[in-house]
């Protein structure tokens, strides 16, 4: 008979994840192997992706705010092997977030290249999960969106995108942001003019900080980055379940699924884990 781990040992395995521990800590915390400690967060995180998939619908949404943050399968694209190029599943990776301003919930993500494909089947979905009348759409000066918004939206979305403009002097620090010196916005699309000061992206790239915290795959110069995109889909989705629905924001004093009026309390990780 094969071996199942008990269901304590899964829930302790999957809150340490949760809480931003890597596959080989957590093999020393647990003494469970770290194939098996994978092969459950894999499971785990695509029934989290078919949660997410049809409880986060029929959304009342004032404005969201997208934007992408890179991570990489593998190794970075500069040193794949030629032959790996062209493999979409290795090198650089962008996992594109849709954020609401005000529930601060994370409606929807797609993780792939960043090129208009990607961007064309992300907007696609977020366009499929809103019901809002003429909700407001933010993003960056990526060229892929405009099409991709259009496409999906038509003119029934404020969209407009601010784009930042960056001193070439040199970085403050080795691994310092460069310093802001100016940014445009520009509504692209709207039956109605849209105040341009409201056109952000700050609270979505704030979530990215979240993400690079509670999720070791997104920690820059560690050992922690993903093998295999199937990993990093799985992790993904673990987090913004358990982001939704579990975690309670520090502003809001409650989860973002509560603040969107999909849930009325806070779950429990056990709670979470019985639904899918």
């Amino acid at each position: 008979m094969a071996y199942v781990l008990p269901q304590l040992k899964q829930q302790q395995i999957i809150h340490l994840l949760v809480e931003g521990n890597s596959i080989r800590s957590i093999e020393r915390l647990t003494g469970v192997h770290r194939d098996t400690i994978m092969r459950l967060a894999v499971k785990i995180g695509g029934k989290c992706k078919l949660f997410l998939n049809a409880w986060m619908r029929n959304l009342k949404l004032r404005h969201v705010q997208a934007d992408e943050i890179w991570t990489f399968v593998g190794c970075k694209q500069g040193n794949l092997d030629r032959a790996l190029v062209i493999n979409p599943t290795m090198g650089d990776q962008y996992l594109y977030v849709a954020f609401d301003q005000d529930t601060k919930l994370v409606a929807t993500f797609a993780i792939g290249k960043r090129n208009k494909e990607v961007a064309q089947a992300f907007m696609y979905d977020l366009a499929d999960r809103i019901i809002s009348d003429a909700p407001q759409l933010s993003t960056d000066g990526f060229n892929g969106y405009p099409s991709a918004v259009k496409n999906a939206f038509g003119d029934e979305i404020a969209y407009g995108q601010i784009i930042k403009e960056f001193a070439e002097s040199p970085q403050p620090g080795r691994y310092g942001p460069p310093v802001m010196v100016a940014a445009e916005r520009r509504q692209i699309t709207g039956l109605t003019d849209i105040d341009p000061y409201s056109i952000c992206t700050s609270h979505v790239e704030r979530n990215n900080l979240t993400i690079r915290t509670f999720m070791k795959r997104f920690t820059r110069l560690s050992l922690g980055f993903s093998k295999k995109l199937e990993n990093l889909a799985a992790a993904v989705a673990l987090h913004v379940a358990h982001y939704n629905v579990c975690r309670i924001h520090s502003t809001l004093r409650m989860t973002p699924a509560m603040a969107a009026g999909i849930t009325d309390h806070v779950w429990e990780l056990d709670e979470l884990l019985a639904a899918i």
